[in-house]
């Protein structure tokens, strides 16, 4: 698999993948989540290709304290080949190579698959409780 940064032509074969891994979420505006990542550190979203289409994304940052990952996403036909996991190691490169000591991400409640690819990778439940507030709103929220 080629890793190489996002580039503003893969918008729609990005989000196009990003509905078939079921990342979206009406709350969350894919196009606008694309666009304010290319102002902070564009070079942290990645894209993986198969003889040029787009097969996988991630969304990486690091604030100084810790790195986050967001839409990690690996086409439904190319799941359990490895693909994500190349991925995800692009992305502790990244970050080691930054000077991050830890890396965070969230996994909706109940996506089981999810928790056993990254406790595969050693990733382990954090005891915390996630608390958020949304300052700029995208859609509806659900209750």
């Amino acid at each position: 698999m080629l890793i190489r940064p996002f580039a503003p032509a893969d918008t729609e074969p990005v989000l196009a993948l990003w509905n078939r891994c079921g990342l979206t979420r009406p709350w969350n505006d894919p196009r606008k989540d694309i666009a304010r990542k290319l102002t902070v550190q564009p070079e942290l979203f990645l894209i993986g290709e198969l003889d040029g289409v787009i097969v996988a994304t991630a969304m990486a940052g690091y604030d100084g304290h810790r790195g986050w990952v967001n839409y990690l996403g690996v086409d439904p036909a190319h799941r359990r080949t490895g693909l994500g996991g190349e991925l995800m190691a692009a992305i502790e490169r990244e970050l080691r190579a930054r000077g991050c000591p830890k890396v965070s991400l969230m996994v909706r409640d109940g996506n089981e698959d999810a928790i056993a690819f990254y406790g595969a990778r050693g990733y382990a439940v954090d005891r915390v409780v996630v608390l958020g507030r949304r300052l700029i709103s995208d859609g509806p929220v659900p209750d």
